[in-house]
Parts: structure tokens; sequence; C-alpha cells
């Protein structure tokens, strides 16, 4: 089941201005960016709510905009994504927050904020108590993400923390303090020394600013990002996680991905570990990536694949789960590469077989006969080993992405539900009908490594 989670803060245009830069202005000493792209996106408590979307999550929203075009911008794009509750409470003399960047090079040149950050007045606090008290209950998790806007009044968080029927997680910006008896906060690391007093520079000031922290704000748990150093829980213990980011293009919007992967995993009742790995990952995935980027359940389960991060069990797919992420991955340009077999006694043979699979493109899927349809192949006997105790084998390597376990004689199906850019089969198969090549854009033939096979396997072990 889907989870439900509850969005309430600072909402704000992300509006960006793309283009290049090659000379400098003749009319003072700054450069000249050739605007040559310009797009706008929710930014914020918006961006939370998109991260969530992009999870998978079913999301409702409160915030509070101001009287302007701005504010009819936001309604129109959350109008289109299909929440479950959207409130924006509109409030005379206040300006919707809009922040314009100016990249160049995948480089930030400039910021441009026009924003007010006062406290929303008493009239739109009570609409947001209202409406909260009404929907609570329906959803599994409540995050309050505040940009320090207004939005996330001191009576308005207690009310919400007092009255919630489901754990709530607060990024908090300023004022740690209207936070106290949440579930979890996640500050940065620079909040975090800023509102315990500790300057955090090492592991002996982390943790004693984390606990304290913790303690005195009556947590059941506190997350600390460090930037390049991971991030760093504290429950009755300490759990610190080492930065997963292969590249690192734009921090903007990080510490959404992670309020919002914390979240997710809260909300389908996974363990504070768990969750943590989980939002490390999706940061590793935002931060490669620029603006204030999204990351989805296949490209945190792809980095968590390439970092021997997530469980192996993970990477054994259904049919409907491995045409979802077919569709990402071919919508990411990745050239996805499919073979199949019994892999009943794992051996070199298959290993090395499986590296030079790899070797053809982005993704590898390995088809895998079920117990099924080994029996219908090989007789009676085989095969020896289970098929989750051969799919785990698989996924366990790391030339392998995903194991999808079929029942058919051939994988025609699963072939035709792929559609792989490449398919791998055995050199043997030379001048033989491959199943599947009416379908795959390329059949490539691989070499065994001779004198390695199951059946030879089998038969030295009868001998024995």
């Amino acid at each position: 089941m889907k989870p439900k989670i509850l969005v309430i803060g600072d909402v704000m245009i992300d509006h960006y201005l793309f283009g290049t830069c090659d000379r400098i202005s003749p009319e003072a000493p700054v450069q000249v960016v050739d605007v040559q792209k310009e797009e706008r996106v929710l930014g914020g408590a918006g961006n939370v709510v998109n991260n969530l979307l992009s999870l998978g999550a079913d999301v409702g929203f409160l915030s509070v905009v101001g009287d302007d075009e701005e504010a009819f911008w936001i309604e129109d794009r959350l109008g289109k994504k299909g929440l479950v509750d959207t409130l924006l409470v509109r409030e005379k003399g206040r300006r919707t927050t809009i922040k314009s960047r100016i990249i160049a090079a995948h480089q930030q040149i400039v910021r441009v904020d026009r924003e007010d950050r006062i406290s929303i007045d008493e009239k739109s606090e009570e609409r947001l108590k209202e409406a909260f008290s009404e929907i609570v209950r329906k959803y599994d998790a409540v995050l309050l993400s505040d940009y320090d806007k207004g939005v996330l009044s001191q009576n308005l968080v207690r009310y919400i923390i007092k009255n919630s029927t489901k754990p709530v997680l607060a990024d908090p910006k300023k004022e740690f303090e209207k936070f106290k008896g949440a579930y979890l906060i996640k500050p940065n690391k620079k909040e975090a020394s800023k509102a315990s007093g500790m300057e955090i520079i090492d592991e002996e000031s982390l943790q004693r600013a984390g606990w304290k922290l913790k303690n005195d704000l009556d947590l059941s748990a506190l997350v600390i990002t460090l930037s390049e150093d991971g991030l760093a829980l504290f429950t009755d213990s300490l759990y610190k996680i080492p930065t997963v980011a292969k590249e690192v293009f734009d921090v903007t919007g990080a510490g959404d991905t992670v309020l919002a992967a914390l979240g997710y995993m809260v909300a389908k009742g996974e363990t504070l570990q768990k969750a943590a790995d989980f939002a490390n990952l999706a940061a590793g995935v935002v931060v490669a990536k620029v603006g204030a980027a999204t990351a989805t359940i296949e490209e945190i389960e792809e980095l968590g694949r390439q970092l021997h991060k997530a469980p192996t069990e993970e990477f054994i797919k259904s049919f409907e789960e491995i045409d979802h992420i077919v569709r990402d991955l071919k919508a990411r340009g990745k050239k996805v590469v499919f073979t199949n077999g019994c892999f009943d006694i794992l051996h070199l043979g298959h290993v090395q077989y499986l590296q030079k699979a790899k070797e053809l493109g982005d993704v590898l899927i390995v088809g895998l006969n079920s117990d099924a349809s080994v029996r219908k192949l090989k007789g009676p006997s085989r095969p020896i080993n289970p098929q989750f105790d051969r799919a785990y084998l698989l996924a366990s390597l790391e030339a392998v992405d995903y194991v999808v376990i079929f029942d058919e004689e051939t994988p025609y199906n699963l072939i035709k539900l792929i559609e792989p850019d490449i398919l791998v089969k055995g050199a043997d198969y030379k001048d033989k009908e491959i199943v599947g090549s009416d379908i795959a854009k390329e059949v490539k033939l691989i070499d065994f490594v001779e004198g390695r096979s199951t059946s030879s396997i089998v038969e030295r072990m009868r001998s024995c």
C-alpha cells in the first residue's frame, strides 16, 4: 500500500535561468550570462511534495501564499499533481516567495529572492489548524518543512505536534524549541551547531551537539545531515553513514529530499536505521542533478546496488515491478541488457558470462527459470537449488542489477515486456533460433568458460 503523508510548510517558486557565460560586462567587472532556458518549479515545502510523489507516496499539502500572480501559478501546479488534500490559504498583503537562480555551466552564479519573512496572521493560522485537525487521521506521517518564511509559526507547530495522531518529522531552520516533542527533526550541520551552541567540527562535538538537541527537545530521533560526510542518526545510539554521492553538481533541495525519504520510510513502518540509509542514498541521487531535483525508487535502488548498500532481495522483482523500472531506466537513456537461464549451481562460468553481459550496457536484468520451469526443461531431479536461493545468489553479484523469475519454458513474455536494447545468449546459440531476437534491438553471443557447467558439476557430485 502507498504511504499517505501530509506536508505542511513554506511553499515557494524556484525560478531558474540557464545560460552560458563567456564574457565580462563593459559596464562593470561582472560576468554576462546569455540566458538560453528559463523554468519554474515548486520549491521549499513544494519540493518535499515533489520528492514524495516521485517516491510513489500519496500526499496532502497545507500552506499559506500571498495574494499575487505567483500564488496562482503555485495553485495551478499543485492542482495538476493529484494530491489527496490541498489547502493554500491566500493572505492579503503577503508576497509569495520566489527564488531566482542564474546558472551557467552547471554552476549557480547568483540568486535573487523576493519574499516576506513575517509570521502568518492569526486568521491563516486558524484555517491551517482546522484543516489539519480534519484530515490528519487519514495520513501515516506528517512532515513540517520550515524555510523560515512564516508559515510554521510557533503556535501552529506546537498545535500540530500536540494534536497529531501520527509521527511528526520536521526540517527546522531556526527556533528549534518550537519543535519540542516531535518524533524526528532533520537539521543540517550548520543549523545543528547554532541550535545546540556547539560548533560541530569532529566526532566528539557531533556527539555532544546531537545528544544535547535530542534530549533538550524530547525527540524520538534526530538526523543531522553532514554534507560531504554523510549523515548522523541519533536514537538510543549514534548511527553514522558516510556520503554516497558519486558526483555533486548542485545541493539545492537535498535537504527536502532527505526529509521526504525519511518520512516515506517512517510512514511505511520501516526502522529508523533503514530510513536513514534510504535517505542518504536519495540525497546521493539528487546532488548529482542540477536544481531542486527528485529521486525515484529505481534511482535509489540503482545507486544502492552500485554501492552495495541495499538488501539483495530488493533486486528480485516481479513482472509488474520490472515493467515500471525499465520504463524509468529508458526514460533516463539507460541501455538495458537482458539474459536468462536456470543458474542452478552458480559457478565461475556463470559469473564471467554475466560480467561480460553487464559490460554491454548500463543495466543487466536476468530472467531466471522458476523451479517448475526448470523441471520441464531438465527433468524431475532438477533444480538442485530452489528458485529464491538461485535468485538471491544472482542478485548478490555486482554485475547483476535485477532478477525476474518466470514460469514459462522460455522468457519470451518477459523479453516482450522489457524490450531490451541487447539480448545476450551463450555462444552455443550460434546458428540457432534465439527466443526474443525479434524483440530486442540487438543480440550478442558470449563464449562460456570451457569445462564449466551445472550439468558437469552435478555429474561429478553423483560420481563421488
